[in-house]
């Protein structure tokens, strides 16, 4: 392996050892209760290496997962199959989401719980889903031959990533969700372009 690679082994582990450690607390005592240098003493590093991984501070520790949504939703409209509205294939990529964190986080329940009762991870959460508002109206764009201003695509793009926020701490989110992505189905139905599109597909 070269020394770039166990460079980027060693930070990778360090964020995720970061990561681990600031949701353990956090579940254990609650969000407020934790600052940054019991985290860092917990992960056996100093506060300078904590903020070196996560520069925007406590709350991108909750959520150090991030980096590879964008990446998904637009892939999520570009391949998605034919007969496949967008906001379907964007519905279908939250459920397996859901389905795979389930599956593979015996404490999704809990992070989800920390969340809602907790305001500012709340507000962030919303923040940092919403930034990727921008690349997924471009996708949409791109997919449907609409320009990238076109305000239809804004707007699918901007209800569709709001839904998520809409239904959290909901007991029925599931459905909710179903409820919300209908209405956006139908309303993006209506447009000439994705109409159009597949109907020559």
């Amino acid at each position: 392996m070269t020394e770039t690679g166990r460079r980027e082994r060693k930070k990778a582990a360090t964020r995720q050892a970061l990561a681990d450690a600031a949701l353990e607390l956090f579940l254990e005592r609650g969000y407020d209760a934790v600052g940054v240098r019991e985290i860092a003493d917990t992960a056996d590093v100093s506060v300078a290496t904590l903020f070196k991984h996560f520069p925007d501070g406590k709350e991108a520790l909750v959520f150090d997962q991030d980096a590879g949504h964008e990446a998904a939703l637009v892939a999520a409209v570009r391949d998605r199959p034919t007969g496949q509205s967008i906001p379907q294939a964007l519905r279908q990529l939250l459920r397996d989401e859901r389905s795979r964190q389930v599956r593979t986080d015996p404490r999704l329940a809990d992070f989800l719980r920390l969340i809602d009762t907790t305001p500012t991870l709340r507000e962030y959460f919303r923040r940092m889903w919403l930034r990727h508002e921008n690349a997924l109206a471009a996708a949409i764009a791109a997919d449907t031959g609409l320009p990238e201003s076109d305000a239809s695509c804004q707007a699918l793009a901007h209800f569709a990533l709001e839904a998520v926020t809409l239904v959290r701490g909901r007991d029925d989110a599931e459905s909710a969700l179903d409820q919300i992505f209908a209405l956006l189905d139908a309303g993006w139905a209506g447009t000439t372009k994705e109409s159009t599109r597949r109907s020559h597909t």
